[in-house]
């Protein structure tokens, strides 16, 4: 579904549905609001507010059907005016569209420019959030399913009549069209069946759909690049890995960016078996590879003045007689060697010669997203994703753009002294250590393998697949961390 918008009056454009809005406590309402009050003879204050009651709390919804008209009214509530955020227009809409799409004859729906007037939200960005919520709010996985999900609304329209509101407003439609969809995107590859996809068809898919340059090396080349870290991972599997580089380069780039998604299309846990109720999702541990896919695909239709590769070293975490095993010492891309002491810490190993990989490109930035531990979901459960790496400044700056759009981050330390747990006495480090401290011990671990460039590492452990609905109506893949990291690059533009 597309978002669109119309320099028009709400009242003035033909639809099933109306969305306004109130503020918690709002009696009389103003603006467009108070226009549809009018124009509808006072149903909204004199009969949702005055004899329903409805307060205008954040984030309830009354639905309220107008016979005579054959048209339904939404009131929105936005809760306290000083506590409304950008995020919670995204929400909302995802939570009013949910509703509608349950009945076939809210078919055109027509909604007011939610919190660009008293509110004070820059249209761009109000309209970005309705267009990233409508998308959102419509969303779902039923492929395999023989009964799939109907889709009623039909059309989704947002009406702004004041000319300078409305060209800023445009401009956040046509993002957050792009964006919502690259995200929706990511989620169907999280979805997706292991079983259909593996290293071979996520690296077509990324060639397909990633709308940039993009190469593919197999194993022989991968052996030649000298990825022994990456290739020890996956020769468990009957799946071949495979090394993925999407590439978005602009004619004059103000900024040289490398992202690297961990692609572990299903991790098993190799011979350290994962227990079968923490192996029932694993195909969602190449949600750092859907995200990087994702956001190319989003810059290659915003076209930025950044040039952006993107790196996902694809393959499969699999117990068999040819698996890595727990003692064997992998001598990686940069000529570090490293012990194996759990295969289950596949992850960081396959990042090491990604990340070393990406550094060839001198980029001026580096950021990975990976599914990486256990030990970041006890720390910030499914609220929020670790962030760390070796330049505060950036990793300071990418915290307060994630909060715009509408995701959290939470820095966590990397002091050297979590190495200590990462010391061998036959290799350069082990792949993992101790219990305590193990996102950030990981962090270090990664952090030896870059040599002298900026990097982030986000650690969406909790973050990337949830067992129940988050405020979107998500369940699932989540798509985290693309609208972080694109908002992050167009920072640059």
């Amino acid at each position: 579904m597309q978002v669109k918008i119309e320099n028009k009056s709400i009242l003035d454009i033909d639809s099933d549905v109306i969305i306004v809005n109130l503020f918690e406590g709002v009696k009389i309402p103003g603006g467009v609001t108070g226009i549809v009050d009018c124009e509808y003879n006072k149903i909204i204050s004199e009969y949702v507010v005055g004899e329903e009651k409805f307060e205008g709390k954040y984030p309830e919804i009354y639905v309220l059907p107008v016979p005579e008209k054959n048209k339904k009214i939404v009131i929105a509530g936005l809760g306290k005016q000083e506590d409304f955020t950008c995020s919670k227009i995204r929400d909302l809409t995802a939570k009013i569209v949910r509703t509608l799409n349950t009945n076939e004859k809210n078919k055109k729906v027509v909604s007011i420019l939610h919190g660009a007037g008293i509110g004070g939200i820059c249209p761009k960005c109000a309209a970005q959030m309705i267009t990233e919520g409508a998308i959102s709010g419509i969303y779902s996985f039923d492929k395999y399913k023989s009964v799939k999900k109907a889709i009623n609304i039909e059309e989704f329209i947002i009406a702004e009549t004041d000319e300078e509101k409305y060209q800023k407003a445009k401009k956040g439609v046509e993002l957050g069209n792009i964006v919502a969809n690259s995200v929706n995107m990511a989620r169907d590859l999280i979805n997706e069946s292991s079983q259909y996809l593996y290293p071979e068809t996520l690296a077509n898919f990324a060639k397909e759909n990633s709308g940039v340059k993009t190469e593919i090396f197999n194993k022989e080349q991968i052996k030649e690049m000298k990825m022994n870290a990456f290739l020890a991972v996956g020769q468990g599997s009957v799946h071949e890995p495979k090394l993925i580089h999407m590439e978005y380069k602009p004619e004059n780039p103000k900024k040289k960016i490398a992202i690297v998604g961990k692609g572990i299309t299903f991790d098993a846990g190799g011979l350290d078996l994962k227990p079968p109720s923490s192996m029932l999702t694993m195909r969602d541990d190449m949600s750092g590879a859907a995200a990087v896919i994702s956001v190319m695909n989003a810059i290659s239709k915003i076209k930025p003045d950044v040039e952006v590769h993107a790196i996902v070293a694809a393959c499969e975490n699999m117990p068999s007689g040819s698996a890595y095993k727990p003692g064997d010492v992998i001598i990686s891309k940069t000529g570090r060697s490293i012990e194996i002491d759990n295969t289950d810490a596949e992850g960081r190993v396959t990042l090491a010669d990604a990340l070393a990989y990406a550094e060839e490109f001198s980029p001026d930035e580096i950021i990975d997203i990976a599914t990486l531990t256990g030990a970041c979901m006890v720390a910030l459960g499914t609220v929020a994703s670790g962030i760390m790496g070796n330049n505060d400044e950036n990793i300071k700056k990418f915290i307060e753009i994630s909060k715009k759009a509408g995701e959290k981050f939470w820095q966590l330390p990397m002091d050297e002294e979590y190495a200590d747990s990462l010391k061998s006495d036959i290799a350069d480090t082990k792949n993992t250590g101790g219990r305590m401290g193990g996102a950030s011990a990981a962090g270090v671990f990664l952090s030896k393998f870059i040599t002298k460039t900026p990097w982030m590492h986000l650690d969406i452990a909790g973050t990337a697949f949830l067992e129940k609905p988050n405020s979107e109506g998500i369940k699932g893949g989540v798509g985290v961390g693309i609208r972080s990291i694109v908002k992050y690059i167009l920072s640059f533009n």
